[in-house]
């Protein structure tokens, strides 16, 4: 049964930062149902996404896949073909329950686990990587080192899939996609103490990106396109595509 994420339910003298430790991993379900609008969209697309895109023996990595409901997409519309799907975090937490979880389902491709920094995985023979949310967590000098060896890493033709939340160039119009997300928590039984306080404990460890900042970094890198196709609030998801080997 999935457990309820009351963390930040009762007061705290001192907020700490935000870390994917046990007590996250226990609740992690509940508290992105609750706290991402569209997040069940954002996988199913990305199991389409896997269907239309990965290819016969090549490599798919999640990385930063915390409990591996993106590898589990994955998973689960690629029976028509053979490939290797790595899911990549650096919280040991999420990794011990990430494999309870995958281990709970007969796949017909294999989902390799690892735990360890995103920044550290070797990216080979990939047709698709997601970072769901993730890159939000990497210190922003380091975004574009990463971004650039996960191209290198895809084949001709290849995906990549970030979702991101993300800033409004304008200050006015950022205040109000906050306003709008900060409800929505309030919709799904969020009390404002809990608001504010997860939101002291993200303040240092989730920088956050414009969509200008993501697509220009992005095409730096060498993708050819970068297509958003979700947003709802502050939250967005995009296909960074490298070209294929006929428009190279």
């Amino acid at each position: 049964m999935q457990k309820p994420d009351n963390i930040f339910a009762s007061h705290m003298t001192t907020v700490s930062d935000f870390r994917f430790d046990e007590h996250v991993a226990d609740v992690f379900p509940d508290m992105i149902q609750r706290s991402v609008p569209g997040y069940q969209t954002i996988l199913h697309t990305i199991g389409e996404l896997a269907r239309a895109r990965v290819t016969e023996g090549s490599n798919v990595y999640d990385l930063g896949c915390s409990l591996g409901a993106a590898s589990l997409a994955v998973a689960r519309n690629t029976d028509h073909l053979f490939c290797q799907i790595t899911g990549i975090d650096n919280s040991p937490a999420m990794i011990e329950r990430c494999e309870r979880v995958i281990s709970s389902f007969h796949l017909p491709n294999p989902v390799t686990l690892h735990c360890e920094s995103a920044l550290d995985t070797k990216i080979e023979n990939a047709s698709m990587v997601i970072m769901n949310f993730t890159l939000q967590f990497i210190p922003p000098e380091q975004r574009e080192t990463l971004l650039s060896k996960i191209f290198n890493g895809l084949n001709p033709g290849g995906i990549l899939v970030l979702s991101e939340k993300i800033q409004h160039p304008s200050e006015q119009g950022n205040h109000l996609l906050i306003d709008l997300h900060h409800q929505f928590k309030r919709n799904n039984g969020y009390s404002e103490l809990e608001v504010s306080q997860k939101r002291a404990a993200l303040e240092n460890v989730m920088l956050t990106d414009t969509y200008q900042t993501h697509e220009s970094r992005l095409k730096k890198v060498g993708f050819e396109d970068v297509v958003m196709w979700f947003k709802c609030y502050n939250f967005t998801s995009m296909v960074a595509i490298k070209a294929d080997g006929d428009n190279a």
